[in-house]
């Protein structure tokens, strides 16, 4: 029997072979515009937004955020249809409980990839509980990349699978400080001083071996450990190390907790050097000011100041992005992250977790100049480190300053990815795809 179209209301009759055709012809366009976005790959940044640490966790927000868009600016990541990133946010208030809160928040809103790294107790946290999780939902497993937990243990006893090192660890930092100490020859005493927990402890006791192998005639006159994140007052401390006779600081100490710290040394009058893993950022060159110039060492992989034009345009585009001096926070590392996950995820042709992290254990990446590997014994990110002194904006080498200070840092020492290596106690156990 034929088929009818109704249309203002009288009725004609058409061939069904033309009505078929007609009904195609009119819904491919139809279609078409119908087609939805391709569905954006979600990734958790875990972190502590609020509190203490809030300062440090928006400064890796906007590194994250910077290295997103500039993969979703080439197209997003390349699979059967070209999928953009979407990075979370989850305020974890730099609590443990609230992270474990948080990662459960992620998982129930599709991220297959979680970031973390402002706190290795936190971290070590994490990777229990994802550990436990992919076990029990292994059709919801999700990865977890580490930019800044830099306990040794979370790559050693504590490795998984299901972990990833982006930052250089505790004892790999240990060894590019030491090769600048150990020449410092009128160097004779020096204070431990750190945050006490997991990484504190892991930075005191790594500080204490590496010195009596490269440098048995320095005195530890002084080891504090205080409390994390709720310390006001520096100020009986650095009486403390300045009583010591101390000739120096070494310290892991960031964020707040280092930025009082070299306030306070600088109040009581305290002359000597720190040697730091993080007092190129944050505050602490401005809160050192004059005090600091030739005698705040810090260790980093990568500097704003390390010669050559890509490193310069890198450094340079992130703060045309980000031009308030505040918001004066780079690091390499994290870009090279997330280049590295979305090199993984295009070379498995999913973002299936088991399979990504098959490909991102092999990652080799590089930008701007500068290139790291992830070492797939133990999933930690292999890299060079640099070592600067605080200098004035200006004078040799200084091109660049640090959150207007008008003080920045001068590479004094590049050590190779090679010669940063460690070795790894590491058992991993790995799942089959």
């Amino acid at each position: 029997m034929p088929t009818y179209f109704k249309k203002d209301f009288k009725m004609f009759k058409f061939p069904r072979k033309a009505l078929t055709f007609m009904a195609v012809a009119l819904l491919v366009p139809t279609l078409t515009l119908a087609q939805p976005d391709p569905a954006p790959i979600k990734i958790a940044m875990i972190e502590g937004l609020s509190g203490p640490f809030g300062n440090t966790g928006e400064a890796v927000f906007r590194n994250l955020v910077w290295a997103v868009e500039r993969v979703n600016a080439r197209g997003g990541v390349k699979l059967a249809v070209n999928r953009p990133l979407v990075l979370e946010r989850y305020d974890s208030k730099g609590q443990s409980e609230a992270a474990l809160t948080a990662l459960k928040s992620a998982i129930d809103d599709g991220a297959q990839f979680v970031m973390q790294g402002n706190s290795s107790a936190t971290a070590a946290v994490l990777i229990d509980a994802i550990n436990k999780h992919n076990d029990r939902e292994p059709n919801k497993r999700v990865l977890f990349l580490n930019y800044s937990a830099v306990d040794p243990v979370l790559t050693n006893e504590k490795c998984s699978f299901w972990h990833f090192r982006f930052d250089a660890h505790a004892d790999m930092r240990m060894t590019a400080l030491m090769a600048v100490l150990k020449e410092d020859q009128a160097l004779k005493s020096i204070y431990i001083i750190g945050q006490d927990y997991s990484f504190g402890h892991a930075v005191a006791r790594e500080a204490k071996r590496q010195l009596a192998l490269v440098r048995p005639d320095v005195q530890v006159v002084g080891e504090e450990l205080h409390p994390m994140g709720r310390v006001k007052d520096f100020l009986p401390y650095a009486a403390k190390i300045k009583a010591s006779g101390a000739q120096a600081v070494l310290t892991g100490n960031f964020g707040n907790d280092l930025t009082l710290l070299v306030k306070a040394a600088k109040e009581v009058g305290f002359e000597g050097k720190f040697y730091t893993f993080y007092g190129n950022a944050l505050g602490a060159p401005a809160a050192m000011g004059e005090a600091g110039i030739g005698k705040v060492v810090a260790v980093a992989d990568w500097l704003p100041n390390v010669p050559g034009a890509p490193s310069e345009a890198f450094y340079q585009s992130f703060r045309q992005r980000f031009p308030k001096p505040s918001d004066d926070y780079v690091h390499m590392r994290m870009q090279l992250m997330v280049e590295s996950l979305a090199q993984a995820i295009e070379k498995a042709g999913t973002t299936q977790p088991t399979a990504v992290a098959y490909e991102l254990e092999k990652a080799v990446v590089t930008l701007k100049g500068q290139t790291g590997t992830m070492r797939a014994t133990d999933h930690q990110f292999q890299q060079p480190l640099v070592v600067g002194l605080m200098d004035r904006q200006g004078a040799p080498g200084v091109k660049f300053d640090v959150e207007g200070s008008g003080y920045g840092f001068r590479v004094i020492k590049t050590i190779a990815a090679a010669r940063a290596e460690q070795p790894t106690a590491c058992k991993m156990q790995r799942p089959t795809l």
